[in-house]
């Protein structure tokens, strides 16, 4: 079975609005286009992304751009439980708690962000990488 894999905010905005993590974005992107892993994100994650994106294009072109996303992303969501358990936490940024929590609930393998406070954060559970830590770690023997 492929690896699930949840796409945070940075992830999705390095990928559309082309800006450093572009490249790994990029091949991260197609292994989820492939089949190679399971792409996941979430609703407050497309709020995000959505937000960003309507600053450098038109509405139009950014609904285009998140349905394109669509096509390989599936939308994951929090609940009570969840937003309790992650909310008591100790990670300190609530938004990136929900995030994450949520990905443990769906038995996400890796979750891919660029925030160094949550990935000190992170529990045994669920490791935080970044996108090229993540392709290196999919590309060992």
């Amino acid at each position: 079975m492929a690896s699930k894999v949840f796409l945070d905010a940075n992830f999705l905005l390095d990928l559309t609005l082309h800006r450093a993590g572009f490249p790994e974005a990029q091949i991260i992107m197609q292994q989820g286009i492939n089949g190679d892993i399971e792409l996941y994100t979430s609703p407050a994650v497309l709020h995000i992304t959505a937000y960003f994106t309507s600053q450098a294009f038109t509405n139009s072109h950014t609904k285009k751009i998140l349905l394109t996303l669509l096509n390989d992303v599936h939308v994951i969501d929090c609940d009570h439980d969840t937003a309790i358990v992650a909310l008591n936490s100790s990670i300190d940024d609530t938004e990136d708690a929900l995030q994450y929590f949520t990905a443990i609930k769906f038995k996400v393998d890796y979750f891919i962000s660029a925030d160094k406070k949550l990935k000190k954060s992170a529990i045994p559970q669920l490791s935080v990488y970044t996108a090229s830590e993540l392709l290196r770690e999919m590309n060992k023997p």
